[in-house]
């Protein structure tokens, strides 16, 4: 079995930045190639060609093509001749693509094609309740229409896209998964004796991360030993063409912002390091899939404070791995983070609760078994 997968993000040296989308591309890669799978990654809009093989994946890194008209479909075309050659030269059984841009739009090659919903611009659109663009909106619909086969990472995720997009298609549910191995309680550091909070992913409105200070702010209040660490890019705000992480600062008192410190991306593996450092994870997210912070944090045994939207069901127990609050209650989410953030027996079992259910639910070990059966399933219904 040979997969392809079409992404324009990987975390690799070579590419460009990369979020939860390529992450959960790589882990799935990976845990197929142990499983003795072939697997090649196609990474589109690079800012240089080049191939090789990593972790046993071949990659294939597609120079970003520039068109004086019609860029948007020459650009979709020339992908579909660069990775059809590659199907046919490798004997590649299913292609995947992400539905975000609707990128296989125009597309057709000469396998099966498969779309995963990791949330498209018009999920995150109607989840933040702004106006999509028509023009993104039809690459989406037509792209989702094409596919032969559709997968989302949660449930909700896929009911809400099916929705959008009035699609009559099976959509098949997968979740993304975490490398146990990798992400996993670090028994040598011990548990700081200040009690910190951590939120850490990109400083975005839609992480919900402009209602951190407010709810910090009433943290601060009642317990002004608890600190904060914000980690992560900053972006502009869609609604106010400013600095988010600006914006954040704005909404602190003072006071509380003397207790916040700010820290810009960092690597994998420094980021484990704060995870493991963290007393409660803090993500109050507004718009995700199945968010891969997340799931790094469960399996590292933290205690977390989430939000409580749709997808959040399939991932938290509420009271069991942590707790889940609408971040505009500011005053419940805050009272829910002193609660865990004032009690380190509760910190401990909650963080044990979270690790069990990622190792029962989200580790590559059951998430690629699926992965697998259902490519299998792709592939011996187009043989038959």
């Amino acid at each position: 079995m040979h997969i392809g997968f079409i992404t324009p993000e990987f975390p690799h040296e070579r590419s460009n930045p990369s979020g939860g989308l390529g992450t959960s591309i790589k882990n799935l890669a990976i845990s197929l190639v142990q499983n003795g799978i072939e697997v090649s990654v196609f990474i589109y809009a690079q800012q240089k060609e080049h191939e090789e093989k990593w972790e046993g994946i071949d990659l294939y890194f597609i120079k970003n093509q520039q068109y004086k008209f019609l860029g948007w479909y020459l650009h979709r075309k020339f992908l579909q001749r660069y990775i059809n050659k590659q199907i046919l030269l490798n004997k590649i059984d299913v292609i995947e693509a992400p539905d975000w841009t609707g990128i296989t739009a125009f597309m057709k090659f000469k396998c099966p094609l498969v779309i995963r919903f990791h949330g498209s611009d018009a999920y995150f659109c109607k989840l933040e309740e702004r106006k999509q663009k028509k023009k993104n909106f039809w690459f989406e619909k037509l792209a989702l229409k094409r596919a032969d086969y559709l997968l989302s990472v949660s449930q909700f995720t896929a009911e809400v896209t099916r929705d959008i997009f009035q699609l009559e298609k099976e959509i098949s549910v997968i979740p993304n998964s975490i490398n146990t191995s990798l992400f996993k309680p670090l028994s040598s550091t011990k548990s700081p004796e200040d009690c910190t909070l951590l939120y850490f992913g990109t400083i975005i409105r839609k992480k919900g991360v402009l209602e951190i200070p407010e709810i910090f702010n009433l943290v601060y209040n009642e317990d002004n030993s608890i600190k904060l660490r914000v980690i992560g890019k900053d972006v502009i705000d869609i609604k106010t063409k400013k600095s988010t992480k600006k914006l954040m600062r704005e909404g602190f008192n003072p006071d509380a912002l003397q207790n916040v410190c700010f820290i810009e991306e960092l690597s994998y593996e420094a980021i484990k390091g704060e995870i493991e450092k963290a007393s409660v994870v803090f993500l109050p997210s507004f718009a995700e899939a199945l968010p891969m912070t997340w799931l790094e944090a469960m399996a590292m045994e933290k205690a977390l404070v989430t939000s409580d939207i749709g997808w959040a069901k399939e991932i938290m127990v509420d009271g069991e791995t942590g707790f889940t609050e609408n971040p505009k209650n500011h005053l419940l989410y805050a009272k829910k983070l002193l609660k865990l953030a004032q009690n380190r027996d509760l910190q401990e079992k909650m963080g044990i609760n979270a690790r069990s259910k990622i190792l029962n639910s989200f580790s590559t070990e059951v998430i690629s078994t699926k992965n697998i059966e259902f490519y299998k399933t792709v592939i011996s219904q187009i043989q038959s």
